[in-house]
């Protein structure tokens, strides 16, 4: 993983990009994870851990009604997440997740191990749902992880200067 994560720091420096996270059901590995690299503190000037929805909409300005519209574990709500905190941190990129590790907090719509993301550059967001599967809260976070920095990859790879 450290391989991938060096390499997305080194495509947000040659773009002149910051990065900020908005995590809830990982907790911060996301951000601690970029922070693992040499050089991320020229790209990552704050980010945020908003566990609660009240935190969502204080600082990421998650609207209310999309929530219980759609619930936070959403695309939606993942949009919403990535949107509010690049604007808040005045990044060019903004990550969010939202999702069920588990063990419990499951249902029939959105078990175990459902984890949405939401990725805005330059104001443009794009989401995914990953079904992870009940493998476990950990695993569930480390596989969330995974995703960001590959979609990151991938993304910031695909975007012209």
């Amino acid at each position: 993983m450290s391989d991938i994560c060096k390499e997305v720091v080194d495509l947000l420096i040659d773009k002149g990009y910051h990065i900020s996270f908005a995590e809830s059901c990982t907790g911060g590995l996301a951000c601690g994870t970029l922070v693992g690299v040499a050089d991320a503190s020229k790209v990552l000037d704050v980010s945020f851990v908003t566990y609660a929805n009240e935190a969502k909409m204080e600082y990421l300005s998650v609207d209310e009604k999309s929530i219980d519209s759609y619930g936070v574990v959403s695309e939606e709500v993942a949009y919403e997440m990535a949107a509010g905190v690049a604007k808040a941190a005045g990044s060019q990129v903004g990550v969010g997740i939202s999702g069920v590790a588990g063990p419990t907090g499951g249902t029939k719509d959105k078990p175990v191990g459902m984890v949405c993301f939401g990725f805005s550059i330059n104001g443009n967001v794009t989401t995914y749902t990953k079904q992870f599967g009940d493998i476990g809260r950990n695993k569930v976070r480390t596989k969330s992880v995974d995703f960001v920095f590959e979609t990151l990859y991938e993304l910031l790879s695909d975007q012209g200067q």
